[in-house]
């Protein structure tokens, strides 16, 4: 079990960044307060874990740097993703984010992707602001990072939206893997890390450094997640519960579903899959979740989840050879075990 300095931290750090970043919202809102403040602030305000920006502060103090030094781009993955949590919600069309209705719920959906646009714009101040902290150099090699960061995860949503587009159902645990690397991984484990590094190294990083251990723990973070929408506390998990069946994704459970169902019932599933939300019923919702549980598509999920933390650990100790004890340090060695206990 992680220990209980894993919660702190993220508490810690989450809510300096957090707080950060409200400077560059007050700024950018008051510019056209009566239609966009509100709702600027509105995703920003349900405080999330703040994991991505609390992994980056926590990576750039482990290779020497201050808190100061990592602030800017903290905030900037705050920023950068809330915008894509507001796009995220539209896309799948769901109805509830941290426990409240989401944003084009509230707003309609034209308002909704403003707010997501303008969260993107207003995450690059902060990265540029980075140039009084740490220099034209490093704050130029920070914003090559975030550009591939971005790519590869519009990239992995599209390839996500495409198989929901095209009822695409010929998939298997490769395919999977490779849609969480680039949807997930590298936002919210494999930037932080590298951007982290390169605050505290002040050198340019080579091409895969980071990148698996990035890998392992985002990819059994996002299968951690998926199981969440099935069984989570729905007090806890601050979304709709069997959202991810309603919006047609390809979880790895609906993938090896898929891949272990009778001809039959892969004919029904394809069907309701292919459907919109609107169209589908209570009745079938819950019938493809009884599914799950009898072919134990969850639990072959855990444990490749489990896998993947195990990888983690063992890159951990490649990734971070060397360097000093601290709770920084022991935060991001507990990190596999966080994302497979998280509720």
């Amino acid at each position: 079990m992680p220990s209980l300095s894993t919660p702190v931290l993220l508490e810690e750090y989450g809510g300096i960044a957090r707080a950060a970043s409200r400077r560059y919202l007050d700024v950018h809102a008051d510019r056209g307060a009566e239609y966009l403040g509100s709702a600027l602030r509105e995703y920003p305000q349900r405080s999330g874990r703040s994991l991505r920006s609390s992994l980056c502060i926590a990576v750039a103090r482990c290779f020497g740097a201050s808190l100061k030094d990592a602030l800017n781009s903290a905030v900037a993955l705050e920023l950068l993703h809330n915008a894509f949590l507001v796009h995220d919600d539209i896309e799948d069309d769901s109805e509830e984010r941290r426990g409240r209705p989401t944003l084009h719920v509230m707003h309609g959906v034209p308002i909704a992707v403003n707010v997501g646009d303008a969260l993107v714009l207003l995450s690059l101040r902060p990265l540029l602001d980075n140039r009084q902290q740490l220099g034209l150099r490093v704050t130029a090699c920070i914003l090559e990072e975030v550009e591939r960061m971005a790519s590869e995860t519009i990239e992995g949503q599209a390839i996500e939206l495409g198989w929901r587009r095209w009822n695409t159902i010929d998939l298997g645990q490769d395919d999977y893997l490779r849609m969480v690397l680039k949807k997930t991984c590298w936002y919210t484990t494999i930037f932080p890390h590298r951007a982290g590094a390169l605050i505290g190294t002040r050198r340019p990083l080579r091409a895969h450094e980071f990148v698996h251990f990035g890998f392992f723990v985002g990819a059994a973070f996002q299968i951690q997640d998926d199981i969440l929408n099935l069984i989570g506390d729905p007090k806890r998990y601050g979304k709709e519960l069997n959202g991810d069946l309603w919006e047609g994704k390809r979880t790895l459970m609906m993938i090896q579903l898929l891949n272990v169902s009778s001809s039959n019932e892969r004919e029904q599933l394809t069907r309701f899959l292919g459907l919109p939300r609107h169209e589908k019923s209570e009745h079938e919702v819950r019938w493809v979740r009884k599914l799950l549980d009898h072919y134990g598509c969850i639990d072959y999920a855990r444990g490749l989840a489990h896998g993947l933390a195990g990888a983690a650990d063992k890159e951990f100790e490649v990734a971070f050879a060397g360097l000093p004890e601290s709770r920084d340090l022991t935060f991001i060695r507990e990190l596999p075990t966080w994302v497979l206990t998280r509720s």
